[in-house]
Formats: structure tokens, sequence, C-alpha cells
């Protein structure tokens, strides 16, 4: 009988997903980046353990939903149970919970600790945000400039095609080595902006008069891509963040670079 319930379930499972519109099942990307840093994985690696959590509570709790209502249906002369308390039963529904939210306890506060650990920093770089643009100081080696969109006005206008990376393009990316800890310092010049950056699993509000940290550690050289997640004004939109890793001897000499055009009095 129970099998009988299980193949009715996939049944209805499976006419639900033939009538679903394809272009729609193709365009699913709700999940979250698993990111390039120690501590995007951490993060991802969390939310996939509450996710499943969830899908067993779900496929627990909606299976004997099902089975009731089937089994139990008034049609087959089925009279309700007439009780008020049942010790056992509420001892059973108060441990589970408390199993299942220690599990999901024990792994958050871990990550969170690894989150705010900004000790032993190998690089430190100062965010400071604008309205509208990001303003990136590197401390330890006098390196200080802005970063602004770059896209076309003619894109901007509806002018001209847009390309790939429209509004996520910047005139001047943060350039980082891979495989060294960074430390960031968030801070704002107006109002208050987010540093939002999903690979790096980084996003850390920029309020004025304040100082937000946080860390990273890049393990794969590319160019990876952010925003402003606060609404701080009309320009909101074009606050784009990009970050470029590159290897330590390429960030090296990148450094040298920077501090030869400011000495030539180049603007970086």
């Amino acid at each position: 009988m129970v099998l009988n319930y299980f193949k009715i379930s996939v049944f209805i499972i499976r006419l639900g997903l033939f009538f679903s519109p394809l272009s729609a099942l193709a365009a699913w990307q709700t999940n979250m980046s698993r990111g390039v840093t120690p501590l995007s994985h951490a993060i991802y690696n969390l939310h996939m353990l509450g996710f499943w959590i969830c899908v067993g509570i779900a496929v627990v709790v909606f299976s004997i939903m099902l089975f009731s209502l089937i089994r139990h249906r008034k049609s087959r002369g089925v009279e309700p149970a007439q009780f008020h308390e049942h010790p056992v039963l509420e001892i059973v529904w108060a441990i589970v919970p408390f199993i299942i939210l220690l599990t999901m306890a024990i792994p958050a506060t871990k990550t969170l600790i690894k989150m705010n650990d900004n000790s032993n920093p190998e690089l430190t770089i100062k965010v400071t945000a604008y309205q509208w643009r990001w303003r990136y100081a590197y401390l330890d080696q006098g390196i200080d400039f802005f970063s602004n969109l770059s896209t076309p006005v003619e894109e901007l206008q509806n002018r001209a095609k847009k390309n790939t990376w429209y509004l996520l393009e910047v005139d001047h990316p943060l350039v980082v080595p891979v495989h060294k800890k960074i430390r960031f310092l968030f801070t704002s010049n107006d109002v208050i902006h987010s540093w939002w950056l999903p690979t790096l699993g980084i996003k850390r509000d920029t309020i004025p008069g304040f100082i937000n940290e946080s860390w990273a550690r890049i393990d794969e050289e590319g160019t990876y891509r952010g925003q402003c997640a606060e609404l701080c004004g009309t320009n909101h939109a074009f606050m784009p963040i990009v970050v470029r890793a590159v290897s330590e001897s390429a960030f090296n000499q990148w450094i040298k670079q920077q501090l030869g055009d400011s000495a030539h009095g180049t603007n970086t």
C-alpha cells in the first residue's frame, strides 16, 4: 500500500515537471556560488548543510501528510482519534528539533568565528565608499586610487549594444595576490554602502565613522566581480567591484609599476 502511494507521488511530480516550461528549468540558478576562498567554501558548505536538512525534513513531513490524507480519508469510514496528550510523542518532537538545531549551530558557530578571524594578515587594504565609486588604499605599500565604473556612456543611454560586463567593469580594478591573507577595512565617506563580492564570501557594510573588517585568501587567479549591495543614492547601480587576483610575482611587479607611476605624477 505504501509503495502505491509512493508511485502516485512520483507520478504527480513527473507530471508537474512535464508541464513546466523547459526554458524556466534551464534558467534555474538559485544556488549560491562556492567561491574561491576558504571563507566562501565554509559559507557554501554551511548553506548546503542547512539545505539538505530542510529537504530531509520536507520529505518526512510531506510523506507522512500524504500517507495520512490518503490512508485515513473520511470516505473510507475512518474515525478521527480522540486524545489530548501523548507524552512519548511530545518528548520526541522536543528532542528531535533540538538535535537538528545543534547539528546546524556547531558548524555555523565555527564559520562565524572563521569569518571574524582577521589576525596575522599579509596585506591590508582600506576600502572607502563614495557616492558612487570605491577608493582602495594599500596601507603598507602607500598606494591609493579610486575605482570608477567604466561602462561607456553610449551603453548607459541605450545608444549602443551592451557588452558582457555591462555595469560590472571599472577603470582601476583592485589587484591582489593569490594564497595571501588579505585584511579588508571598510568605511564610508558619505552614506552607508555595502561591499559585496560573492566569490570571496564577503559582504560588509561601509558606514561613515566606523570601521568594519573582513578577510580573504584567494585560491585561484582570475577576475572576480561584485556590486554595492546597499541602496545609497541615484547612482547605486553604478558602483561595481572588480578584483583581479594574480600571482605573487605579478603582484610585486604591479606594485613597482604603481609606485613608479606615483613618483612621476601619473594618476593610478
